[in-house]
């Protein structure tokens, strides 16, 4: 039962053939039975979910549900909720529970989604790998031994492992598409303020977003309906006509221009990733999609840019963690500054120390200029290159990741771990909308995602473009054991 993908537990609870009880009670059960070896839910909360579900129920016997009443969703843990234990995944935060609800996680409460539980994540999403949680790493549901991704990796295993048919996940700079591909799932970023960010505790405000995962695009495209709007409590939420992200769902991909960037095919991919991004190409020809050459020469930039301005915005953002007014407060102090000092060193994690680090380093007296500053002008570098690429084409085709999921405790440095952004981070900097699409596997059986990136606002045609090849294609269809 816990096979369906949300467009199909729609239909089976709107037509009656399943109650939402029903359905909450199997993907309990199901949790109950897969989770301890997953390590994707971090909080569950049965009760809770049932009175969710049994409200739902209630909607459609009176006959004023919406499409999504009834369907279980799991929430990222850096989504708060009212009630629920929102940690982001951080020891700081252990103790938090939320006196209020985030805007996004509202829009779908209001829709009379069903919520499952909190999903682990990199702590406060700084990682690419989920091993940074301080609940423990989650596992990679095609193989145990391997990482899911990061951040958002809980939410990607979840649906990967059928334990929910659609999660939220944030991307600050790859956090929901990495994983999505390292999982064959399928998440869309949506372009920067589309979705509110009120209630999503910030990481770095000027990068992170909110967005659907789900086993398929028709899936996220739906969820995106009910998450994405204006929001008078975010400051950064985009005034903008309602609009409807299922759309372009029908149509043909029949003269669609396809940028392929030169530098994102280059010797740095495995033979698993080419193997994809070639069966994805073919299938696009044979759909009638047009192909040309694009050039995104400042990519190698991006990673240098997005490390030092997403620390920037961390060490200001987490200042907030300081033992005060609530989560963690170190036991035993003599003044106030050592109880700064210690709950801060108690409380955070190797990781996001690291990037508290570097973000204060580099906006401190003396080198504001020579890394802050410079940073932002290599931003708007990017941000242009991607701009004169739409000039030639209507959405970019490019890898997710270099590789495949690697394994759990890899012994790669952090500048090599960051190094496995490269082809999410520049969208980031851009605050372009891009969705990961599952497109094969590798030699060791693990899935491998391909990314298709469009220009402002242009989420309907990405998914139209993607539900397209899925109507085509099966990798979104197969399922770990």
């Amino acid at each position: 039962m816990t096979q369906y993908t949300l467009k199909q537990a729609s239909v089976l609870l709107q037509s009656k053939q399943i109650s939402a009880v029903e359905l909450a009670s199997a993907y309990l059960a199901a949790i109950a039975e897969k989770n301890p070896a997953l390590n994707g839910y971090i909080t569950i909360d049965q009760d809770k979910t049932l009175a969710e579900a049994r409200a739902a129920d209630e909607r459609i016997a009176q006959g004023n549900a919406s499409a999504l009443t009834g369907v279980p969703v799991a929430y990222k843990d850096i989504f708060c909720q009212t009630g629920w234990r929102s940690a982001c995944s951080s020891k700081m935060l252990d103790n938090f529970v939320s006196p209020y609800t985030a805007t996004v996680v509202q829009n779908l409460l209001d829709e009379g989604m069903v919520t499952l539980g909190r999903t682990n994540m990199d702590e406060f999403a700084m990682g690419s790998t989920n091993e940074t949680s301080f609940y423990g790493a989650t596992k990679n549901p095609w193989n145990l031994e391997h990482v899911p991704g990061g951040s958002s990796g809980g939410s990607a295993a979840v649906v990967a492992a059928r334990l929910a048919p659609a999660a939220l996940g944030s991307d600050t700079g790859g956090s929901i598409r990495q994983p999505a591909s390292h999982c064959g799932i399928t998440g869309i970023k949506p372009t920067y303020g589309t979705v509110s960010r009120f209630g999503m505790v910030a990481y770095a405000s000027s990068f992170d977003q909110a967005g659907p995962m789900a086993q398929t695009a028709e899936d996220c495209a739906i969820l995106l309906n009910a998450m994405a709007g204006f929001d008078p409590k975010d400051s950064t939420s985009l005034e903008r006509e309602k609009e409807d992200y299922t759309r372009d769902l029908d149509k043909p991909l029949k003269g669609v221009k396809i940028g392929l960037p030169k530098e994102y095919f280059s010797e740095g991919n495995s033979t698993d990733v080419q193997t994809a991004l070639q069966h994805t190409i073919d299938l696009l020809k044979t759909q009638g999609a047009e192909l040309v050459e694009v050039s995104l020469p400042q990519t190698k930039l991006s990673i240098p840019a997005y490390y030092v301005l997403a620390s920037a915005e961390a060490s200001t953002n987490l200042s907030r963690y300081d033992g005060v007014r609530y989560g963690h407060r170190a036991a035993q102090f003599s003044d106030l500054e050592e109880m700064y000092g210690k709950t801060r060193a108690e409380g955070f994690g190797n990781e996001v120390k690291r990037r508290i680090m570097i973000g204060t380093y580099v906006l401190s007296h003396g080198y504001y200029d020579a890394y802050y500053l410079k940073a932002q002008k290599l931003r708007r570098l990017v941000a242009d290159d991607f701009q004169t690429a739409f000039a030639r084409c209507d959405l970019i085709l490019a890898p997710t990741a270099p590789t495949a999921a690697p394994k759990i405790g890899a012994d790669s440095s952090p500048v090599e771990t960051y190094l496995s952004d490269i082809y999410t981070i520049a969208v980031n900097l851009a605050g372009l909308p891009a969705l990961t699409l599952p497109a094969g596997f590798s030699g060791g059986g693990l899935p491998i995602g391909v990314q298709l990136i469009g220009n402002y606002f242009s989420e309907a045609r990405i998914l139209g473009a993607a539900h397209q090849i899925q109507l085509n294609s099966d990798w979104h269809q197969k399922t770990c054991k």
